[in-house]
């Protein structure tokens, strides 16, 4: 059993790897799963452009808190590595080229510019961004046995 695998070292050196992200919302009792594009900034907060008009980001104005999972598709009998969190998003109305979300998106998904302008016209998409309070590892790359880690993340970083 692998004792020194360090997990926040793993999830940081993954996020880099994987595109999308899979995003679940609830509102009334009901939930939602989308795919996302995501970027992140050195805290680990996770970001996401999302039309104001789709249902996550409508059922984010009711509920805040989400939970999701960065992960690369799997074969059978593969190993698998994914990185699950749980957080709260907010809407990021007020953002410029200065704003760490904007650079954090602009940097890996090529939209700098873009970004700024979709987000001043009235219903159009925005950015948003999740607090991360805690990830989750499913390892079974470095771990023999596979395992799974717990990171709080949320205030103690």
């Amino acid at each position: 059993m692998e004792q020194s695998l360090n997990p926040e070292r793993v999830i940081r050196s993954y996020l880099p790897q994987v595109i999308h992200m899979s995003l679940a919302t609830v509102a009334d009792g009901r939930p939602w799963v989308c795919e996302v594009h995501y970027a992140y900034d050195d805290e680990l907060n996770l970001y996401f452009s999302s039309s104001m008009n789709s249902r996550h980001s409508q059922e984010l104005e009711r509920n805040p808190h989400v939970a999701g999972n960065i992960v690369t598709q799997h074969f059978l009998k593969q190993n698998v590595r994914c990185v699950s969190f749980e957080g709260t998003a907010e809407r990021l109305d007020e953002i410029d080229e200065s704003h760490p979300g904007y650079i954090a998106y602009a940097k890996r998904l090529d939209k700098g510019s873009q970004l700024v302008q979709v987000a001043k016209r009235e219903g159009s998409a925005r950015l948003y961004k999740i607090a991360v309070s805690d990830f989750y590892l499913a390892d079974g790359l470095e771990s023999n046995p596979p395992q799974k880690f717990h990171l709080p993340w949320g205030q103690a970083h």
